[in-house]
C-alpha cells in the first residue's frame, strides 16, 4: 500500500498534468518544462516534509516550505485543477475532500 507522501505525490502528479494540459495545450502525461519543474520541485518537498506520514494538507500546513515564486505557481495549479478533479481523478478529489473535513479539521483541535 503506497505511503500517505506517495498518495500526495500521485495527486500532486495529477493536478499538474490537468493544469498544464489545459493552459499549455500539452498531451496529458507530457509536461512543459516549467510544470516538470514544478514537479519536480513539489517532489522534492514532499521528500523532505518535516511531518512525514503525519503531513497536514498543504493549505493546513504551519509550514511553509515552498519558496515564495513556488508556492504562487503551486497554488495556480491548485485552484485551477482542484474542480477539474472531480472529473479527471474524482477518486482522488474524494480522498482529498474527505481528509480536508473531517481528517485534519478533527486532527487539529485534539
Amino acid at each position: 500500500m503506497p505511503s500517505k507522501i506517495e498518495k500526495e505525490k500521485e495527486t500532486i502528479k495529477k493536478m499538474i498534468e490537468i493544469y498544464c494540459w489545459k493552459k499549455h495545450g500539452r498531451e496529458r502525461g507530457n509536461l512543459c518544462k516549467d510544470c516538470a519543474e514544478l514537479l519536480s520541485y513539489a517532489y522534492k518537498r514532499l521528500d523532505l516534509c518535516p511531518f512525514g506520514e503525519q503531513k497536514p494538507s498543504c493549505k493546513k500546513c504551519p509550514v511553509h516550505c515552498y519558496e515564495e515564486t513556488m508556492r504562487r505557481k503551486i497554488k495556480e495549479v491548485m485552484k485551477f485543477s482542484g474542480p477539474r478533479m472531480i472529473v479527471y481523478a474524482p477518486l482522488d478529489w474524494l480522498r482529498h475532500e474527505l481528509k480536508e473535513r473531517f481528517f485534519y479539521s478533527t486532527s487539529r483541535s485534539s
